[in-house]
């Protein structure tokens, strides 16, 4: 029993994790010291052509900077990729600012104790019909918007005699930014996201099989909320629970739980006109009527439970899968990380939750690994959502998918892998999202109540040395959005490919292609767009 006694707390860990309301992050501490920071500045030419409805052709003048950095240290640990960029158009074509780039890291405060855990995230997107998706924003970059998110907070993990106590906290804000107002199929403004704060945080009491009993037991309290700007919703969820873990052999173990919690979504209500119409700002979101009342959209106070299995083969093999009652009805989640070796790894992950659309950015930012490669297009600069963690845990920051305000269950499931042979690089993330909206009744959002926007998304990159100085690389990406209702739906997928060389040891020379597709039923036209790229690079 000695290597289930080993193994089974990190288990129990990934337990906790595969449920994102009672999520925590447990980033250890690595012995190795590295560090990796490279600053570049980028000059390149853009032409793009319209290959349908059009044939509009239009230039621009690409100016750029950015640094991706790696840092493992033994108390402290970090993954950062960001690039400012600036698109000079000629003619029609429009000039862009945009910030995109993603971070995630831990710091020690008290070793093996106490960490300072956070992580940022700003991504560029289209959106049509509350559907966001992410192909070349040059396509049309009227209908382009900005995410950002950020979150922060401690994590403590100790043991008090034979009892393992672990606690954490986090604080986090979402923005949503969009130049013009979102339009439904009738023409009519969907109210998407505007920005939200939300805080989470858990104390957690346990003991480990074989030391105290011949089971494990353990005690959890925790809470979430989340308040979003848009009708001053507000999502809060409190629990408390208990579970049991119970070795079958010294890999596998059986789990189950039994709790009592308190979920309650509710919002405000817009204000209205003479004639009792919700007033809508320039934006397209609706405008709060602070004066309302606060109305519950839903409530749920009872009993919650669930029973699984955890499965730990080996210390680079983890499984934990449960099925049970959450939010008064059937609930599954889950996780499965498979890291073979160091250039090998593969993560899934089933989840289920109530938020609002912040809420579940934060959950998926703070699951990244501290230790992962983002891969950037390489004529947008973007970097589409696909992170790959080296541990196999979190790896994807997927399709954004829905953008409306209000609050909603989002289940599913996300995956990602990534495999390196000699020279060639592959990572790829796949994903499925449903999320089912929760809207007060007698409000303005009262039409969205039920209804149910899915979300399926694939994207890849391939990368290879050639020669002693040259790389190449190719990126592709599907993406659909389904809106509830008969909104409609978008489909956008698109390929590039990019050839580097070396001058010098610190300037290279590119070209790359992209062709982007993008079919919307929100739109009179579809678009298909081809772009080539050429220009240098300057590494620090």
């Amino acid at each position: 029993m000695r290597f289930f006694k080993e193994t089974l707390f990190a288990g129990i860990a990934a337990v906790v994790v595969a449920n994102p309301a009672y999520a925590q992050d447990a980033s250890g501490s690595s012995d190795s010291r590295a560090v990796t920071v490279q600053p570049y500045i980028e000059v390149s030419q853009i032409l793009s052509a319209e290959l349908t409805p059009g044939d509009e052709v239009v230039t621009f003048t690409q100016i750029a900077a950015g640094v991706d950095l790696n840092a493992r240290g033994r108390n402290s640990g970090a993954s950062v990729s960001v690039r400012y960029e600036r698109n000079i158009g000629y003619g029609d074509a429009v000039d862009t600012d945009t910030v995109s780039g993603i971070a995630r890291g831990y710091l020690a405060l008290v070793p093996q104790t106490l960490n300072l855990e956070a992580g940022a995230l700003a991504s560029r997107t289209r959106v049509d019909g509350g559907g966001a998706v992410s192909p070349n924003p040059l396509v049309s970059a009227d209908a382009t918007s900005q995410t950002y998110a950020l979150y922060a907070g401690p994590t403590l993990t100790t043991r008090v005699g034979a009892v393992d106590l672990t606690a954490n906290a986090r604080v986090g804000y979402n923005r949503f930014e969009v130049d013009d107002a979102v339009l439904d199929t009738a023409g009519n403004p969907v109210d998407v996201f505007d920005d939200s704060v939300s805080y989470s945080g858990q104390v957690r009491a346990g003991t480990r099989p074989g030391e105290v009993l011949p089971v494990g037991l353990a005690v959890t309290a925790g809470g979430y909320q989340e308040d979003i700007s848009n009708l001053d919703q507000r999502v809060r969820d409190v629990y408390v629970r208990g579970d049991i873990i119970i070795p079958v052999t010294p890999s596998l173990a059986l789990t189950g739980g039994v709790g009592y919690e308190d979920v309650e979504v509710s919002s405000r209500d817009a204000l209205r006109d003479a004639a009792g119409d919700p007033v809508v700002g320039n934006d397209g979101r609706l405008v709060t009527d602070s004066a309302s009342p606060r109305l519950v959209a839903f409530d749920v106070d009872g009993l919650l439970w669930d029973v699984g299995v955890m499965w730990r083969p080996s210390s680079r093999t983890s499984l934990a899968a449960s099925v049970g009652e959450r939010y008064d009805s059937t609930t599954y989640y889950g996780t499965f990380t498979y890291v073979p070796s160091e250039r090998s790894s593969l993560g899934i992950s089933v989840y289920d939750n109530v938020s609002g659309f912040g809420g579940a950015l934060n959950n998926s930012l703070a699951s990244l690994s501290s230790d992962f490669t983002a891969a950037r297009n390489p004529v947008t600069g973007d970097f589409g959502g696909l992170v790959s963690g080296s541990d196999g845990g979190g790896g994807l920051v997927g399709s954004l998918g829905s953008v409306r305000s209000a609050a909603f269950r989002g289940r599913g499931i996300s995956a990602n892998y990534q495999h390196q042979i000699g020279r060639l690089t592959a990572a790829f993330g796949a994903g499925y999202d449903r999320r089912t909206f929760i809207a007060a009744a007698g409000t303005a959002l009262e039409a969205a109540d039920g209804l149910t926007d899915e979300s399926y998304y694939l994207t890849g990159a391939l990368s290879r040395e050639v020669g002693r100085s040259g790389s190449l690389q190719t990126n592709a990406y599907i993406n659909w959005f389904q809106a509830g209702g008969a909104d409609g739906d978008l489909t956008a997928f698109g390929a590039s490919a990019a050839y580097n060389r070396s001058i010098t040891t610190k300037l290279s020379a590119r070209a790359a292609l992209a062709v982007d597709y993008f079919d919307s039923d929100f739109s009179a036209e579809d678009f298909a767009t081809a772009t080539a790229l050429l220009g240098l690079r300057y590494n620090f």
